[in-house]
């Protein structure tokens, strides 16, 4: 008799902030840095699914980790708890403390960029160098794509058509594809979670993930800020303006790539972290 394959999205269970929670974490034990890799919001996400390209990348520069963070992926949801930018930045710096690691750079994508935003304001010591990729965390108008985003109701369909706002190549996404999201999305729990992270109406939502200008100003850690031309979900205009407010960092614009550019644009996202985050 076989036995069943586990799930690559799942990797190691560590408690974090009084959480267990599920990582991945890709050990290189001769450099000295480590990398923390946020996820984004998207129903049915987990580190696996948006970092999957990018952890192998980084892994012979440096220690790679990964979480799911609470409410996301397979790590456990508690049932009093409150979604929130301060929950989650609690249970990153959990993650770290779990771990035993100090500083860090991070990589935020998406609703991940607002948290790794939150870390290097609230945290600035625990903190590196950072990326910010497609990031949420300044004020703007919702986006179709992100309202379309936060407010999916299960279904294949409705799957389908969520995963159309995120690439500029349409050829990524099929049924297959979008059917191993829906099944994602709909486990025990994760739609009861998902829903009460950003409800309606979803313009507050995005408001209350954004962080304080002034204490975006001062940041100091050299920042990467990385976005797609054609992003559909997140504005360019938010990495502009982001590209104001952080005084030490640089801004990446890829053509012909929307909301994933960690997917749409791997090998030419891993080269420019690398390149930025060993220098």
């Amino acid at each position: 008799m076989s036995t069943p394959t586990q799930s690559p999205e799942i990797g190691e269970t560590i408690t974090a902030a009084g959480i267990k929670t599920n990582i991945h974490i890709l050990r290189n034990d001769s450099p000295v840095d480590n990398v923390l890799l946020l996820h984004g919001s998207g129903p049915g996400v987990s580190a696996y699914t948006n970092w999957r390209l990018t952890m192998p990348e980084l892994e012979p520069y440096m220690t790679v980790i990964a979480p799911d963070l609470v409410g996301f992926g397979f790590t456990e949801r508690p049932a009093d708890i409150s979604y929130n930018l301060e929950t989650w930045t609690h249970h990153a710096i959990g993650v770290l403390d779990a771990l035993g690691i100090e500083r860090t750079h991070v990589i935020g994508n998406s609703f991940g960029g607002a948290l790794a935003l939150s870390l290097a304001t609230q945290h600035p010591d625990r903190i590196d160098r950072m990326v910010l990729m497609g990031a949420v965390g300044v004020p703007h108008e919702i986006t179709a794509g992100l309202d379309a985003v936060w407010g999916y109701e299960p279904s294949p369909e409705n799957m389908l058509k969520v995963m159309q706002y995120f690439a500029y190549d349409q050829s990524l996404f099929n049924g297959e594809l979008a059917q191993l999201r829906y099944q994602a999305s709909i486990r025990p729990g994760v739609q009861e979670a998902f829903a009460s992270m950003f409800p309606a109406p979803r313009q507050e939502a995005l408001n209350a993930s954004c962080v304080p200008e002034a204490d975006i100003r001062s940041i100091a850690a050299p920042t990467l800020i990385v976005h797609g031309r054609d992003d559909q979900v997140i504005p360019m205009t938010t990495s502009l303006r982001l590209l104001e407010l952080i005084d030490n960092s640089q801004l990446h614009v890829f053509g012909q790539c929307g909301h994933w550019t960690q997917i749409e644009k791997s090998e030419e996202f891993a080269e420019l972290v690398i390149d930025f985050l060993t220098r």
